[in-house]
């Protein structure tokens, strides 16, 4: 029973701390002089995949490689089909030149780094297919990489905000540091309830990974990235979604592989090529209709490809 109250309150503390969230980073962003869009790639993003982080750390103790997989693939596509696609509903989201040049084609490299990496059989010719330790030290030397690039970043975009200061910057941090705890337990509460439920159905982990526990962990992306768009703060939003599944690929499953090598699901390789798909189609869409925007149209194609993606799924499973 406490498992199923958790479950509720968890949307409370994922709404909550995705509120502090946004206020306390942006607030941080205009005091120190550093873009949305810095902030969105890093603080934001880093505290939305803390979810990610913890529930794979677990599965990867536990030997539930299926689990841990299917999390972050199907957590990289929610975020871009599902809540890109929601969050432009609520509010057209402006794409950036950095960020179709440089960020979404880095979520592109991550896809097809991790299928490369994972397919031991078809790359090797081995016998089975594992992402090894070394496999996730590589990927945490790219996340190193990354935190480079976004530190660069942070220093070209300095910039004089003459803008009136909300919050001091103790009370910011304070505000950043409580949404990142609210959307870590709110996520892992949703998440334990989640698949509570789901097990009482008898489902298999790779389908539980991929959509119950993927959309459950990607709930602070949505709750952060709603009420980003809510706001009109869009490089938050946009940030928060290409920054998290940079940090899900290489940070989240690096350590994860580095903690206890993964043996790779064959199957899953259908949902890393629909990643990929999904981050081209993020990609294209800065050309598409209102140039430099994801606008409502886009935002329902987004979500309609999630609906499919989901019945496929269910068939699959």
């Amino acid at each position: 029973m406490l498992t199923y109250i958790l479950f509720i309150v968890g949307f409370i503390f994922l709404v909550k701390g995705a509120d502090y969230l946004v206020e306390g980073s942006s607030s941080i962003a205009k005091r120190i002089g550093v873009s949305d869009l810095v902030i969105g790639l890093t603080i934001v993003s880093l505290g939305t995949s803390a979810p990610e982080l913890l529930v794979n750390i677990i599965a990867s103790f536990k030997g539930n490689a299926d689990i841990g997989m299917g999390n972050i693939i199907g957590s990289n596509i929610s975020n871009i089909l599902l809540i890109l696609g929601i969050s432009a509903i609520i509010y057209p989201l402006q794409i950036k030149k950095q960020t179709t040049w440089k960020e979404i084609p880095m979520n592109i490299l991550a896809g097809i780094m991790l299928l490369v990496m994972a397919n031991d059989v078809f790359f090797d010719g081995a016998t089975s297919s594992t992402l090894s330790r070394v496999e996730g030290i590589i990927l945490m030397i790219f996340f190193i990489k990354f935190m480079h690039y976004t530190i660069g970043l942070a220093k070209a975009s300095k910039e004089k905000n003459e803008e009136q200061h909300k919050y001091s910057i103790p009370k910011a941090l304070l505000m950043t540091i409580i949404g990142i705890i609210g959307l870590a337990l709110g996520g892992q509460w949703v998440v334990d309830g989640a698949i509570a439920i789901a097990a009482n159905f008898g489902l298999s982990e790779s389908l539980i990974g991929l959509t119950i526990v993927a959309i459950g962990t990607s709930l602070p992306e949505l709750a952060t990235s709603a009420v980003a768009a809510y706001k009109h703060k869009t490089d938050i939003a946009i940030g928060n979604i290409v920054g998290s599944n940079l940090f899900n690929i290489y940070w989240v499953l690096g350590l994860s592989a580095f903690i206890k090598p993964m043996p790779f699901n064959q199957t899953i390789n259908t949902d890393i090529m629909v990643f990929i798909f999904a981050a081209i189609m993020l990609f294209g869409s800065a050309f598409i209709g209102k140039k430099k925007y994801i606008d409502k149209k886009e935002g329902v194609v987004f979500i309609l490809a999630y609906v499919g993606y989901i019945a496929f799924l269910i068939v699959r499973g």
